[in-house]
């Protein structure tokens, strides 16, 4: 009886000593990379790929050596059930432990999308294809969704004016819905509360402010000038005179060429601004945040007019005379 107890002993002793190693080995696997000297990769998991499947694919692409071991390791911490599909960057220089706590934590790989001040929809749908993100056709669509439309209280055909134009970041697989929803919501809290009662003050809609805004945007070349062309149109607006603003005839031409003509300032349009009189019927681009204050805030001044001096500034006028002089000196001067 005692010689089969001390083999118990030493079987268990070997069991335990066996168990030890192997732990052993296996927490030093974990935190060994394969390669580190590796580059960075990368790896996609689909919605609804089983973990099986993702490691496979991962020994597959040399992240790491020994299936096994990996799979052991993500079950042992039940990481095996928290992979979370996405496109991520990985590399073989990461250990197999950081590869999985990567594909647990959701930290996908991002896709920047930028948009510049001013920009119309059209523009930004390209930019948001050309990003790789989403078709120019499907961001289009979005930005033309009567639910989104009518939950931000636009009584038009888009989100023209309303899409802001920042720095976002995407994961792939991100919809022109998605993109869309996002910008909105960057412009709500951008067009802040106070900024309402301001243009309910000036018996504005928030609709007229963007609209106003993004034509500031597009007349404004040096930035300091924001209030003061402001204060041109507002003072327009005041006197029941026409805007005249060339970036509002461009915007109501299809496929503009580039050569604004003396025909296409004569040419009816809802946004030719040298036949219609007040604000064209919605915003022809995207305002950034100085320019909608700008047209809450106008300059104090008695402006009428203003001429591009051909530098980014412009002379301002008060009187046809003054504006007409300006015009000779700084657009019909000759060489």
């Amino acid at each position: 009886m005692k010689k089969i107890a001390t083999i118990l002993i030493v079987l268990a002793l070997a069991a335990l000593i066996a168990a030890g190693w192997f732990y052993s080995d296996l927490l030093e696997y974990a935190g060994k990379p394969a390669d580190p000297g590796a580059r960075s990769i990368l790896f996609e998991v689909g919605q609804g790929e089983g973990f099986n499947a993702v490691a496979q694919n991962l020994h597959a692409r040399g992240l790491f050596e020994h299936p096994d071991k990996f799979k052991l390791i993500a079950r042992f911490k039940g990481y095996d059930k928290k992979i979370r599909a996405g496109e991520y960057e990985l590399s073989a220089a990461m250990s197999p432990r950081q590869i999985l706590q990567m594909l647990v934590s959701g930290k996908v790989r991002l896709y920047r999308l930028t948009i510049p001040e001013g920009y119309t929809l059209q523009q930004i749908a390209a930019v948001a294809e050309k990003s790789g993100l989403c078709s120019a056709a499907e961001f289009s669509e979005a930005a033309a969704n009567g639910a989104l439309l009518a939950a931000q209280g636009i009584s038009a055909k888009n989100l023209e004016g309303y899409l802001y134009p920042d720095t976002y970041f995407f994961p792939k697989g991100a919809t022109g819905l998605d993109i869309v929803r996002a910008m909105i919501a960057h412009f709500n809290t951008v067009f802040r509360p106070e900024w309402k009662t301001r243009a309910a003050a000036l018996k504005m809609s928030v609709h007229e402010i963007v609209t106003l805004a993004s034509i500031i945007e597009k007349e404004t070349g040096a930035a300091f000038e924001r209030p003061l062309i402001s204060s041109v149109f507002h003072n327009r607006l005041e006197r029941k005179m026409r805007l005249e603003t060339d970036p509002t005839v461009i915007y109501g031409i299809p496929d503009f060429n580039g050569n604004l003509t003396r025909k296409d300032l004569t040419t009816p349009t809802p946004y030719n601004t040298y036949v219609i009189r007040g604000l064209p019927p919605g915003p022809i681009a995207s305002p950034g945040a100085k320019a909608i204050e700008a047209a809450l805030y106008p300059a104090d001044t008695d402006y009428i007019f203003f001429v591009s001096k051909k530098d980014a500034t412009h002379q301002f006028s008060t009187n046809i005379k003054d504006h007409n002089k300006a015009v000779r000196k700084y657009q019909l001067r000759r060489k």
